[in-house]
């Protein structure tokens, strides 16, 4: 009859192994997997192909599309890098994510996520990101028919995400500047610069502004986020010196009212 040590020693040498591949796996895990659930997560209109590295540190190319069998694709230059982390939260235990383009940001992008008494957090520091318009034409109807040109930059001041009583709950600010915008649908270039703004407190809804700084479409509207739905009504029209020029424009906008495109959203 075998003895209980050397019963035991078999089984020690199996659960090592198991554990050794679990950590294998939890460590060396493939960029793919990280991938593949972002491609869900957005309903393959943003992908991560080419992936290299591991989930915890790897990069991949950045691209937009309408869809996963869309042939609507825009490409971001230089990819995305990421470095995740666990760590802790005062008491938490915490995952830290740093996202970085070379091509538009200067510093990568910290998120930070993990649960609390009331719910669950993420919390995002400030960021300062700017890239192309034409990008947005990856994403189908209707960026593919406007074509935008010009350039856009997204600023964010300590956004936090939290989810409590079963939705989530927004605190902070970010800012969204459109500059030197044109259209391949209007003869006008650039038709303007405009500054979209968001900002959320004490749990409320998070507001929008949009409005014009400069240009011969002059646009401008109010809304906010709610359920998870945005809720938009605002208006354009043409500068005095070309409405005629963008006539044509301001009909695919919205309804029109007179000089006016209306603009409804939600």
């Amino acid at each position: 009859m075998r003895s209980a040590p050397a019963i035991a020693r078999p089984a020690l040498l199996w659960a090592a192994a198991v554990l050794g591949l679990l950590l294998a796996l939890t460590f060396f895990a493939p960029a793919r997997w990280l991938t593949d659930r972002v491609t869900q997560a957005t309903a393959g209109q943003v992908q991560l192909v080419n992936a290299r590295g591991t989930v915890w540190n790897g990069s991949a190319d950045l691209v937009l599309s309408a869809g996963a069998d869309s042939r609507d694709r825009a490409g971001l230059p230089g990819g995305l890098q990421w470095r995740l982390r666990p760590g802790l939260a005062g008491a938490w235990p915490a995952l830290r994510l740093g996202l970085s383009l070379p091509c538009c940001a200067s510093t990568a992008l910290q998120l930070a996520t993990h649960p609390s008494a009331s719910g669950w957090r993420v919390a995002a520091a400030a960021w300062d990101v700017a890239w192309p318009a034409a990008l947005l034409a990856g994403l189908g109807t209707p960026w593919n028919t406007l074509q935008l040109e010009g350039q856009l930059r997204l600023q964010t001041d300590a956004l936090e995400a939290r989810w409590q009583d079963g939705g989530w709950a927004l605190d902070g600010q970010a800012s969204l500047q459109a500059t030197d915008i044109a259209s391949r649908l209007a003869t006008v270039r650039p038709l303007g610069s405009y500054q979209a703004t968001l900002e959320a407190t004490d749990g409320l809804p998070p507001r929008i502004g949009v409005r014009t700084e400069s240009g011969a479409l002059q646009i401008q509207g109010q809304g906010s986020w709610r359920a998870g739905r945005l809720r938009f009504a605002g208006e354009a029209r043409a500068a005095p010196a070309h409405e005629a020029d963008l006539a044509n424009l301001l009909n695919l906008m919205g309804r029109r009212r007179g000089d006016r495109s209306l603009l409804q959203m939600g």
